[in-house]
């Protein structure tokens, strides 16, 4: 069995992000780079599901600059078997990340790619869902964990996605509750925060990395012509947050309500 994992780089989460002089983009100078915290779920699912089968190959794919390189090699020292970089220059929306990724799958042939729900830069949560349309494979959104591997130390240590033969059974978050799911491979799964935690890879673990199969891959190679479907105009700083007031009684504060902010 092949599974598939994307890891997209991303500005750190605590990242201060400030925009360029003509607003056109951000300043990346200083800026901490790291996996996309959904995908590196993915990742950490990928790897249990190595442990608990026999004969699984996973394999980590990046889309973007030389620099998704560090992200790439921390995905091998969790304890994947190889990595495909493939380089891009200039923005990618969504519908080129999946486009890029189903010329991957075909040349590789997984069983199951796995992908976090969204990413936390542009939070499109549209590449999985376009992936497995141009794949024409069944897909498993926003997949979760049982609240009984939940409640159990040893268990929440095992992959929540269970296979059979060629059948994947899910947990999904939807509206109002959990949802299993039984889903026939190969399929794309996007993944929740609360499906696990990932680990720290070890010293031992980042020195083996160095060493995995690494390939460079450009668009060309995989004969695609990519024109996007998204164009970003420009950004805007939110506006700063105004100070509260206090109010003494709730006359005041209905009538602040209604006539000040319009809220009622």
């Amino acid at each position: 069995m092949k599974i598939l994992v994307s890891l997209k780089r991303v500005e750190h989460w605590e990242s201060k992000i400030k925009l360029n002089g003509d607003a056109s983009g951000i300043v990346t100078d200083g800026l901490t780079y790291v996996i996309n915290p959904f995908d590196e779920i993915a990742l950490e699912e990928s790897v249990r599901l190595k442990s608990e089968h026999d004969d699984v190959e996973v394999v980590v794919v990046s889309i973007g600059s030389e620099d998704a390189t560090q992200q790439l090699r921390t995905g091998l020292a969790f304890g994947t078997d190889r990595a495909i970089l493939v380089k891009t220059e200039g923005p990618l929306d969504p519908d080129g990340a999946a486009r890029i990724l189903q010329a991957i799958a075909e040349r590789e042939e997984p069983q199951m790619i796995l992908m976090g729900k969204q990413a936390i830069d542009d939070d499109a949560n549209q590449t999985g869902q376009l992936l497995a349309e141009y794949l024409s494979w069944p897909q498993a959104t926003f997949v979760s964990k049982m609240e009984s591997l939940e409640s159990d130390e040893e268990k929440a240590k095992q992959p929540a996605i269970e296979i059979e033969d060629e059948v994947a059974v899910v947990v999904r978050e939807v509206d109002g509750g959990l949802q299993t799911a039984e889903i026939d491979l190969p399929a794309v799964i996007t993944v929740q925060d609360r499906l696990n935690v990932p680990r720290y890879p070890a010293l031992p673990n980042i020195l083996k990395a160095k060493k995995k199969p690494f390939e460079t891959l450009t668009v060309d190679d995989l004969g695609l012509t990519l024109e996007p479907k998204v164009t970003v105009l420009g950004y805007e700083s939110l506006p700063e947050r105004q100070a509260g007031v206090t109010v003494e009684t709730v006359d005041e504060l209905l009538e602040k309500l209604r006539n000040e902010a319009k809220v009622l």
